[in-house]
């Protein structure tokens, strides 16, 4: 089992910054692809950012220019540093990773269990 763990959300001001931390622990043999979703009250679930292993990125064209997303191999760690947000960026974030448990290449594709990010006008 892979467990994720999300720190860093919270309430701040529209035109402020967060930084989200997620940690992926348990079973892991390698994790290839992490990223960041979020999903709004009504709304579906959207990919925010994405990361491959060796720093390859992929945004939503709403957050372009404003989040940046990156990760610490060796802490199994990825981060998202969210500036000048939006009211509309308020949803709970979700960390989402992928990659083999052992040498066996069992595959997992594991979520954490989501951070509140609130962005007041």
């Amino acid at each position: 089992q892979v467990q994720l763990v999300e720190s860093g959300g919270g309430l701040v001001q529209a035109g402020g910054s967060l930084r989200l931390s997620c940690a992926a622990s348990g079973s892991i043999f390698s994790i290839g692809s992490m990223g960041w979703y979020r999903q709004a009250p009504g709304k579906q679930r959207e990919l925010v950012a994405a990361i491959t292993r060796d720093g390859r990125t992929n945004y939503a064209d709403s957050v372009k220019g404003r989040f940046t997303i990156s990760r610490d191999n060796a802490k199994n760690t990825v981060y998202l540093q969210m500036n000048s947000l939006k009211p509309e960026d308020t949803a709970v974030y979700y960390c989402n990773a992928e990659g083999f448990r052992d040498e066996y290449l069992h595959f997992f594709n594991d979520w954490g269990q989501g951070t509140q990010v609130t962005v007041s006008s």
